[in-house]
């Protein structure tokens, strides 16, 4: 059975119940988090004419709450890791924006580190490849 999908039995409402207070703190530092990426996007990619991320494209928070088979807690729920995991993604575009702009080069592989897909996506030059570097973002 995945453990994914595993039914909650009642043993597990007390641990439920003890670690609900932590995963709902994190909404203070993702806010704080949220207002200053949003900040960051807007001021700083027009000046160096990167395009904007459509936040729409990424968050979404009021389609779950239509769900008539949910209750208000898990309406509540699912509210949250929609805004929360819709950021990452909408933040996670950001920073690869960002990246290409500042520093698109690929990093060295190694049997620990995970490829990052975007670099592929989005072109990045090879690890070590000065040459071409030079001649692709080196030109005045």
């Amino acid at each position: 059975m995945d453990t994914t999908t595993k039914k909650r039995g009642p043993g597990n409402r007390v641990l439920v119940l003890l670690v609900t207070p932590v995963i709902a703190s994190l909404i203070v530092p993702v806010i704080i988090l949220d207002i200053w990426a949003e900040i960051y996007h807007r001021v700083c990619f027009p000046i160096y004419k990167i395009p904007y991320v459509s936040r729409s494209k990424y968050v979404m928070v009021a389609d779950r709450l239509k769900l008539p088979y949910l209750n208000p807690v898990q309406k509540i729920g699912c509210a949250y890791c929609g805004y929360v995991n819709g950021l990452m993604r909408y933040w996670k575009e950001i920073v690869n924006l960002t990246e290409k702009h500042w520093c698109p080069i690929k990093h060295a592989m190694n049997q620990q580190f995970a490829a990052a897909e975007h670099q592929e996506q989005m072109k990045f030059g090879e690890y070590g490849d000065e040459a071409a570097f030079k001649d692709k973002y080196m030109k005045s």
